[in-house]
């Protein structure tokens, strides 16, 4: 088994700012090529690698190689079972993961694709597992996938869907000593934020899991001058909402609970910025109850947004299992421990197949039908 503490640290040392993959792509890459057992294909700075071993199911295992940028936390720092440095939770750690199991050994229970791609970080209309969706669909086939992305060892079913929305209130310009002559836009768009204050979301409980929908103000922008009644004042807000609700639905009931304090057949305007929906946990597939089984714990819902939801369009089911504490991602204090990407790499090699040498619960795949 692979030092996966050294391996991490040595993916943190490669700088891979979204646009900028292709070094931490080369590494991949030339670490994939010649294994026996795996096709490997680079589309860009995306890098899959294969089996083609008749196993009765195919499970995608993907992770991504951009980092947000770094502070003062690169390169890494290893003190002794921790690794610290930009991406090392989100998500260098799954990444060594990820090499360290499709190296290990042909799997007898599982053929994986294994899926590095680049731009996770950034704008969605560059994420290149999405572009990898549409170029070259084939390579995405399978029964199931597994996001490598941190959820401290357990499992989190789906993912909640996300959007982000503008309100702009308007007014009447006047002067600050006659404001009785205009309408404040800022003072009416402080009613608006009430309303989003005091918003309760729904924690809708599916297939077990608990999601937790919110709404925050993100943005907030208004004024003219130091004398003048502003007659426009700019709201944006993010509203996660549970996978049960369509985006059209989530903005719909947006568009109510605001309306008491926006004009919406006025001047007021509510535009939608970005939206992407959710994905329902779906934990029926045989792999994800093998998982389960395996991990020994109840999966929890995925409260953020994470690419299953792209698999979730595609008709396939899919999860999020990874190493490290996801709140400690983006962070300056980012890290993760040699106990915490031990027990991911355990968990999938016994899932796929492949002797870890070290025990894992659970019971044989074998049997299990296909869905």
């Amino acid at each position: 088994m692979r030092d996966l503490l050294a391996l991490t640290a040595e993916l943190v040392d490669i700088p891979s700012v979204s646009r900028s993959e292709q070094q931490i792509a080369d590494r991949v890459e030339e670490e994939l090529s010649g294994v026996p057992w795996l096709s490997v294909e680079r589309v860009g700075d995306t890098v899959v690698a294969r089996t083609d071993l008749g196993r009765p199911h195919r499970v995608v295992v993907a992770g991504h190689l951009d980092t947000v940028p770094p502070g003062a936390n690169f390169p890494s720092v290893t003190e002794g079972n921790t690794c610290s440095g930009v991406g090392a939770v989100d998500m260098k750690g799954g990444i060594a993961v990820m090499l360290a199991l499709a190296v290990a050994g042909e799997p007898t229970e599982l053929d994986l694709s294994m899926v590095f791609y680049a731009c996770e970080e950034i704008d969605r209309a560059d994420n290149a597992l999405r572009i990898l969706s549409r170029q070259r669909p084939d390579l995405l086939a399978c029964d199931t996938a597994i996001l490598c992305e941190p959820t401290a060892g357990g499992i989190e079913a789906g993912c909640q869907g996300t959007l982000r929305a503008e309100v702009v209130v308007s007014g009447t310009r006047a002067h600050t000593a006659r404001p009785w002559m205009g309408r404040n836009a800022i003072h009416r768009l402080g009613r608006v934020i009430a309303l989003v204050e005091a918003y309760e979301g729904r924690k809708p409980t599916i297939e077990g899991c608990e999601y937790r929908e919110s709404l925050q103000a993100v943005w907030v922008e208004g004024g003219v001058a130091g004398n003048v009644v502003p007659d426009q004042a700019r709201l944006v807000v993010n509203h996660r909402f549970a996978p049960d609700r369509s985006v059209d639905e989530a903005s719909a009931l947006l568009v109510e609970l605001l309306s008491p304090a926006v004009d919406f057949g006025g001047g007021d305007r509510f535009t939608l910025v970005d939206a992407v929906g959710g994905a329902l946990p779906r934990l029926n597939h045989p792999v994800c109850r093998r998982l389960a089984e395996i991990v020994a714990e109840p999966p929890k819902a995925k409260l953020g947004w994470t690419d299953v939801a792209l698999f979730a369009e595609m008709g396939i089911p899919a999860l999020n299992f990874g190493p490290g504490d996801s709140s400690l991602a983006h962070s300056p204090n980012e890290k993760v421990s040699a106990r915490e990407l031990d027990h991911a790499y355990r968990v999938l090699a016994c899932l796929a197949g492949i002797p870890s040498g070290l025990p894992v619960p659970g019971q044989n795949l074998i049997g299990l039908p296909s869905e």
